[in-house]
């Protein structure tokens, strides 16, 4: 038996050739099986194996990080939220914690407050430099690319996380950098 994911049919109870069950709902078509919330199991034995299945919980638990040692979010948005084993941070800007302002105008030391107040925002949630298995890097100009890179791997060991960077028009209060990640529990 093959499973493949194309569309979601949200269904009661599934019993496909006698062999799965699940009361949540099912991909079916061609690519993977996914199943999310409830359990999956075997109502008879088959020797044929699944092709590719992935089971996983809803987001059901979704609780906010926040922390004094990093700069307080600017909008109705939280720094970090916390679900199914995973930190979610939010855009992470170069300001103190204490006064709200930049470090100073440079990339360079906006880029070291960035990280250091994600380290904070990181710590806050249970995880830490090296569970970030993502980033994302928005420049005000991607000339700084280099410089941002120098002080980045200082942070992040080998093997880094993946990693996404683009030039923006503007970032909140004419930020030089911003950087966003998300890490595993």
């Amino acid at each position: 038996m093959s499973w493949f994911a194309a569309r979601t049919f949200n269904v009661p109870a599934i019993d496909v050739g006698g062999t799965l069950r699940s009361r949540s709902p099912l991909a079916v078509g061609f690519g993977c099986a996914s199943f999310a919330g409830t359990r999956l199991w075997r109502s008879s034995r088959s020797n044929v194996p699944f092709a590719c299945m992935s089971v996983s919980a809803e987001a059901r638990l979704k609780e906010a990080v926040k922390t004094d040692k990093a700069p307080a979010a600017l909008g109705p948005y939280s720094q970090a939220i916390k679900a199914n084993n995973m930190l979610f941070v939010s855009g992470v800007l170069g300001l103190i914690p204490e006064t709200g302002k930049f470090v100073s105008d440079g990339v360079e030391d906006q880029t070291e407050q960035v990280l250091k107040n994600m380290g904070e925002i990181l710590k806050a949630g249970g995880a830490s430099y090296s569970s970030v298995v993502k980033t994302t890097i928005m420049l005000a100009d991607l000339n700084d690319f280099k410089k941002v890179n120098e002080i980045y791997a200082k942070y992040f060991a080998s093997p880094a996380p993946a990693r996404s960077t683009y030039q923006v028009a503007a970032l909140p209060l004419n930020a030089k950098i911003e950087i966003e990640c998300i890490a595993a529990l």
